[in-house]
């Protein structure tokens, strides 16, 4: 998957930031995979979406006026450390991180059996 940042180039310092990080297309495909089946489950309610100068994060909630029960951060400088994408806590806990958003992602299908049994 492509990373995807607008950035706008610094006269103070002489380079270019990043303006925002975002999701493609495809990520939020996979996102949204999940998040349609935790809401048939019952499990999840609502979803907010942010995109910041340094991470995009889709944060999901049980009730709207809850804190998020996870966020799925993108963080596009830590792909070197094989952690651009993971995945955070209530408690701010990473659970699972990695670079394919695919199989940080399987961290839900676990939630999702237990839900269904």
């Amino acid at each position: 998957m492509k990373v995807h940042e607008l950035r706008v180039f610094n006269h103070r310092q002489g380079a270019e930031l990043p303006v925002q990080t975002s999701f493609m297309k495809d990520e939020l495909d996979v996102i949204l995979t999940t998040y349609s089946q935790m809401v048939a489950a019952g499990y999840w309610r609502d979803y907010g979406i942010s995109h910041l100068p340094r991470a995009a994060v889709f944060s999901v909630f049980r009730h709207a006026a809850e804190h998020p029960l996870y966020r799925i951060e993108k963080q596009p400088q830590l792909r070197k450390q094989q952690a651009m994408y993971q995945i955070v806590g209530l408690d701010g806990r990473i659970f699972r991180r990695g670079n394919d958003l695919r199989q940080v992602m399987r961290f839900f299908e676990r939630k999702l059996l237990r839900i269904a049994s």
